[in-house]
């Protein structure tokens, strides 16, 4: 059962601004990063504006948890989930469309819930991670890698089928669109790689994949990612204290640094879509990862974000 949660909204802490050092060959961009709602979540995620509500939702995977947060009034509703989500689309009516463990789909408006796939048997003890729509209403979904199979990336299609369409990735994570919707970005943290595919509108094919970016060392793994509107790439740096603005070919081009070490996904929102909201996590541990760790952050540099594509089912 989806329940609100009773609890009080914790008040957001003032501006930070603070600078920090980035990784070698890139532009450091001092920010300023305001928290917006601080749940120091185990692994915050997902954040995706939702342009009807004029809100922003993301969850706390391990904690079964789904927020819901308006800037208009400050205020964020939390609801109990009761199973883990991994990600989550929009949906074509506004619901959101939940991809969640042992390969569960559901659709969910206001704690009312419409299962849509109850399982899938291979994945059975694991569960669904980031997901995107795309522009023709398919949603690729991948999954975490278990002890006994490597992880996949599947592609929901609106007529229900599901299918694989990558096989053997470590943990499938951040995917976005260039704006030309030629290529699709995948993130892939375990193997610490950001690839790039040929990318068929018409048949939601994926194909000559490419390596773009590597990250070693203190730059952190790649985790959440979306595309702006000129092209660039927004990298969220798990362990890496960071998000990274990279060129569509895979180049770093600016650190912009936060006071917690995981930094799990981004995207934009706000009605001119120029506010960039930043989950992150680790907030089971502030000692090791920040005491801010598990907040939701924001920022506005002045750059442009795109509508996020709406998922279909016929």
């Amino acid at each position: 059962m989806f329940r609100p949660d009773p609890r009080p909204t914790p008040r957001p802490t003032d501006w930070l601004e603070e600078t920090y050092t980035g990784q070698e060959g890139t532009m450091n961009r001092p920010v300023d990063l305001e928290v917006v709602a601080n749940f120091a979540c185990h692994t915050g995620e997902g954040p995706m504006w939702h342009p009807d509500e004029r809100c922003l939702y993301w969850v706390d995977i391990p904690a079964s948890k789904l927020f819901r947060f308006c800037p208009e009034t400050g205020d964020t509703i939390t609801y109990d989930t009761g199973s883990n989500v991994g990600g989550f689309t929009i949906h074509e009516d506004g619901k959101l469309l939940l991809f969640m463990a042992n390969g569960a789909v559901k659709l969910w408006k206001n704690s009312m819930v419409e299962t849509i796939i109850e399982e899938l048997p291979d994945e059975r003890g694991n569960r669904f991670n980031d997901v995107i729509a795309d522009p023709e209403g398919r949603v690729f979904c991948g999954v975490m890698s278990t002890k006994k199979r490597k992880g996949r990336l599947y592609r929901l299609d609106p007529n229900g089928s599901i299918t694989v369409v990558l096989k053997d990735t470590g943990t499938a994570n951040g995917m976005g669109f260039s704006p030309d919707l030629k290529r699709m970005y995948f993130c892939d943290s375990s193997e610490c790689t950001i690839s790039v595919f040929d990318y068929d509108r018409d048949t939601g094919t994926l194909s000559n994949r490419c390596i773009l970016a590597q990250p070693e060392g203190d730059q952190g793994k790649p985790d959440g990612m979306t595309v702006d509107a000129e092209g660039f790439i927004w990298s969220a740096r798990w362990d890496g204290s960071r998000l990274v603005k990279m060129s569509p070919d895979g180049q770093a081009l600016e650190d912009m640094m936060f006071p917690v070490k995981k930094v799990s996904c981004v995207t934009f929102g706000g009605d001119d879509l120029t506010d960039m909201y930043v989950t992150t996590a680790g907030g089971q541990d502030p000692a090791e990862n920040g005491e801010l760790a598990g907040a939701l952050f924001r920022l506005n540099i002045g750059v442009k974000g795109r509508p996020e594509f709406r998922s279909k089912l016929i």
